[in-house]
């Protein structure tokens, strides 16, 4: 939906609100009028049901108010004297059209003295579970989300198994798009295995301040670009089913180029505007090897804990490949007395890999050799040929098109470059986009092979990491990375656990708690 047609549609709800209510307003001692004045007529309300000004800031809040327009309609009932189990279902089944009833045909008295406290222990644990949940959302989708590593594409930056806290409020909080979803998950409801979220409305793409810009070699969880997946929740009937922008897989990988930049990459190292990408020193770049054995075997805890091996496999009995190690521990490893040769994997420049973006015979080159490409930063305006229309055709088709409310098709006629049937020879840009690369740069599905990432699709940056779950480990005490608990993902030098301060900390809280609740109990 457009701009307009939400302030429309939001003119409509005030509407529907006034003919439903302004009796109730007037019965409660107020004006008929006060019922139609938008934002002023929640406040009002407020004061006649006896609840805070500030939930009506609650009512603006997408996903927040699904959960508030049912407290505010039974509330409203009660406040009228319908507090029967009877009266709470019809509210809440009728979508709040039951206090059209009261306005005009049940002759309802309003309840100046209504006590707020719940009559029953179930009404007390609804009401604080209710709040919880706004709470948590609120939370989750404007300060601070929990993110788990699922794959090794950063590794050993970040590990498979890490818990992190991904903060929505460096880059500025991206308000949600989709409007009508199951709070705190994602794509589907746990358990049941089902959509979380009705596709339509949508509002339109907004984000609040942040007090950083994503800098380059920053790692970033985004929405997943081109996430259509044909396996939509277990269906594969050959569709594609299209996601909401803030509904597509959330990724993790590191910005290794910014809007703007010019970006390549060369025997597989990333070349910025022509220099070397300078990278943090926690960061540990990745690359598969293959060598040969001289015939004895490799203990695998040894592999691990000496080499950060994981992987090693044998094409026979002498000769093997890893598609996760690090220069420094490759360098170790050679001097292995089992290891008679061992060489980086590196794809060389006239190998032409179709899976490489822009896919095809318009491929960059190879996931090692990427040719330069120029990175679209928004108010930008570049050439469009026939030549570099495929990097930037679902670009101007789907992110700033499709996605944005104004379908567009890109066409060739002849060597013209049409859109929506009108020919064109340059662009301008609408919003900024990001090149992510993983560090374990063979086992990564990363910018190489889907292009750009758009701005409106940043979702925040990753702060903490408060567990660590090592599948490899024996027992419980070795699966938990216990020096990993409580550490920063940024920073530089050895990442320094604060897991020991942590626990200071909540231990001197419930002291400190005892003794007050002591003394209180004294007094």
């Amino acid at each position: 939906m457009t701009l307009m047609q939400w302030f429309i549609f939001f003119l409509a709800l005030q509407v529907i609100h006034f003919l439903g209510t302004w009796k109730l307003y007037k019965k409660a001692g107020r004006q008929a009028w006060e019922a139609l004045i938008p934002v002023y007529n929640a406040v009002i309300l407020m004061k006649i049901i006896g609840r805070p000004w500030w939930w009506t800031i609650l009512l603006f809040i997408p996903i927040v108010n699904l959960i508030m327009f049912p407290v505010i309609w039974v509330e409203t009932a009660r406040s009228f004297g319908k507090n029967t189990t009877t009266d709470t279902v019809l509210v809440i089944v009728t979508l709040g059209f039951y206090l059209f009833y009261l306005n005009y045909v049940e002759n309802v008295t309003y309840k100046t003295e209504r006590s707020l406290v719940p009559k029953s222990a179930s009404g007390e644990w609804v009401s604080s579970i209710l709040f919880a949940v706004v709470a948590a959302t609120i939370v989750h989708t404007y300060v601070m989300q929990p993110f788990t590593i699922p794959t090794g594409s950063l590794e050993r930056t970040l590990l498979i198994g890490d818990f992190l806290f991904v903060s929505k409020f460096h880059y500025g909080a991206r308000t949600p798009m989709t409007t009508v979803s199951f709070p705190m998950v994602h794509d589907t409801i746990p358990g049941i295995g089902i959509k979380s979220y009705l596709d339509k409305p949508q509002l339109p793409y907004f984000r609040l301040p942040g007090f950083q810009d994503v800098k380059r070699s920053d790692i970033v969880v985004f929405s997943w670009p081109v996430d259509t997946v044909n396996r939509f929740y277990g269906m594969d009937d050959g569709k594609y089913y299209h996601k909401p922008i803030d509904k597509k897989s959330n990724y993790v990988k590191r910005a290794v180029g910014l809007p703007g930049d010019s970006l390549k990459v060369v025997g597989g190292k990333v070349f910025v505007n022509n220099e070397p990408l300078e990278l943090t020193d926690r960061a540990q770049l990745q690359y598969s090897y293959q060598g040969t054995a001289k015939g004895g075997g490799f203990n695998a805890k040894n592999l691990y804990d000496q080499y950060k091996i994981t992987d090693l496999k044998f094409y026979n009995p002498t000769q093997f490949y890893t598609q996760a190690i690090s220069d420094e521990n490759a360098e170790r490893f050679r001097n292995h007395p089992n290891v008679a040769s061992l060489e980086k994997m590196i794809a060389t420049p006239d190998q032409k890999d179709a899976s490489i973006f822009p896919k095809g015979n318009a491929s960059l080159g190879n996931r090692d050799q990427i040719a330069s490409v120029y990175i679209p930063k928004k108010g930008a305006t570049t050439t469009i040929s026939t030549e570099n229309l495929p990097l930037y055709k679902r670009l101007i088709e789907i992110y700033e098109g499709e996605e944005m409310g104004e379908p567009r098709e890109l066409s060739v006629s002849g060597n013209q470059v049409l859109l929506n049937g009108q020919p064109i020879t340059e662009y301008t840009f609408k919003q900024d986009y990001y090149w992510m690369m993983g560090d374990n740069r063979h086992n990564s599905e990363d910018s190489r092979f889907w292009g750009f990432v758009p701005e409106n699709h940043v979702v925040g940056k990753p702060v903490f990491i408060w567990f660590s779950w090592d599948g490899n480990g024996k027992g419980i005490m070795e699966k938990i990375r216990w020096e990993r608990l409580f550490t920063t993902v940024g920073g530089d030098g050895k990442p320094v656990s604060y897991f020991l301060y942590f626990i200071i900390a909540l231990v001197g809280y419930f002291v400190i708690s005892k003794v007050i609740k002591n003394k209180k109990a004294k007094s």
